[in-house]
């Protein structure tokens, strides 16, 4: 394609496919929706085949038994609501989940674990294949006034009132016990997204998501551009990225900032890596971050897959 040319909606991804073959173009895709599965089936081996793995849901939870897991929205919501049980095993099941995901970045649970994100991203597909454009503008910095308003409802009620309608609860109860709500909650956040807003739930109002991002701000694990002197402009990982406004400091350096994407509200999805069929994205770490040009003058090695 040449360059500055935007790539129409309806070739996107032909150019990976092309330049990579139909495998690397949705590796990354193929691998999150393996683990979203694989995380469900963890659960399900357990009252299906007698084996527990995962005993439990995806808000509390433990692995093999013996090791806690618990959402650190949840174990937030039974501190501001003065619940009792909070016990040393509480403390490090939340703790486990929370360094977990500082180290390799927070919003990982959205886009690897959360299973309302297959229905998201579904919703997000058929809008660029039904070229539905426009809906509600919407602020992203709404999803933190919902964790605010989340742990105020638990300090107020003394309950764990937003697991009752957290969609991702919801969801995951359903799938492993039957649906019911969830059923209501699934066709509406698809609905939502779909017909009035773009990435509407995850990317402006779930307040577990902008707990995650909060946690991960300063995880190891991040999306790189070090390749970003080969970029043709197609403008594909824009229109793939649920977060796209985490692409620009990294990708065109207009404040002189490194390779490396740094937001936390990157869900390190791996679709920008897929799509790109010039390579100019890998994952990496946050260290070094500066320019493959500085590294070449310095004499520092280059990244061998950026190359």
């Amino acid at each position: 394609m040449t360059k500055g040319t935007r790539t129409p909606l309806s070739d996107l991804g032909k150019a990976a496919i092309e330049k990579k073959g139909w495998f690397e173009a949705y590796k990354w895709l193929i691998a999150r929706r393996t683990s979203q599965i694989g995380i469900l089936l963890l659960f399900l081996m357990g009252p299906i085949g007698g084996f527990w793995v995962l005993q439990g849901n995806l808000a509390n939870s433990k692995f093999l038994g013996f090791i806690p897991l618990l959402d650190p929205i949840v174990f937030l919501q039974m501190l501001m609501g003065g619940l009792t049980g909070l016990t040393l095993t509480v403390f490090l099941g939340a703790a486990i989940i929370t360094a977990f995901y500082a180290l390799i970045g927070g919003r990982v649970f959205c886009s690897w674990a959360c299973p309302v994100n297959i229905v998201t991203d579904t919703s997000r597909y058929l809008r660029r294949k039904l070229e539905i454009k426009g809906g509600a503008k919407l602020k992203r910095e709404t999803r933190y006034f919902m964790l605010a308003a989340v742990l105020i409802t638990a300090a107020m009620t003394g309950s764990l009132a937003y697991e009752l309608v957290n969609p991702v609860s919801l969801t995951h109860r359903g799938i492993i016990f039957g649906f019911g709500l969830g059923w209501v909650a699934l066709v509406g956040l698809f609905a939502f997204d779909l017909l009035f807003a773009k990435d509407g739930w995850c990317g402006h109002f779930c307040p577990m998501g902008a707990l995650y991002g909060l946690i991960g701000s300063y995880s190891l694990i991040r999306v790189r551009a070090d390749a970003r002197d080969k970029c043709d402009d197609c403008m594909e990982c824009y229109e793939v990225c649920p977060e796209m406004h985490v692409i620009p400091p990294a990708l065109k350096s207009a404040k002189g900032e490194g390779p490396v994407i740094l937001s936390s509200d990157c869900t390190n999805c791996g679709r920008c890596i897929d799509i790109c069929d010039e390579g100019v994205y890998h994952y990496g770490i946050r260290f070094p971050n500066i320019a493959q040009e500085e590294k070449l003058k310095s004499g520092e090695k280059v990244f061998e897959d950026a190359a």
